[in-house]
């Protein structure tokens, strides 16, 4: 299958447990570094469109500091998570896989394989 992209982070073991199923399955996908490529508005929008999902649902909460951020509180707006994630890529919860099926936040790795 070709056209499949993870947004990976290699310190997390569940995106290096989505790579290595990819990589099981036949399928060498594209790999981003989103902490080091960091993120753009567009592409941020994208994805939770094709995801069908709103930031709320990709924040990462457990290793950051999104709560002192007030990140995690009630009404935080989606255009306010998009603009902290944007600043602080880990705030963006891993991994995220885009295939031509679509795209899924992989958490477990085992959902990968709706993907492919």
């Amino acid at each position: 299958m070709s056209g499949v992209t993870i947004y990976h982070n290699p310190g997390c073991g569940t995106s290096r447990n989505t790579l290595a199923l990819l990589r099981e399955k036949g399928v060498e996908p594209t790999v981003v570094e989103y902490v080091k490529a960091g993120w753009t508005k567009p592409q941020l929008e994208a994805l939770l469109q094709q995801m069908g999902c709103g930031a709320h649902d990709i924040l990462r909460v457990r290793g950051t500091n999104a709560e002192e951020l007030g990140l995690t509180a009630p009404g935080v707006s989606d255009e306010a998570l998009i603009a902290a994630m944007i600043i602080e890529p880990i705030l963006v919860n891993r991994p995220i896989v885009v295939t031509p099926k679509g795209a899924a936040l992989c958490r477990p790795a085992e959902l990968v394989l709706g993907l492919l």
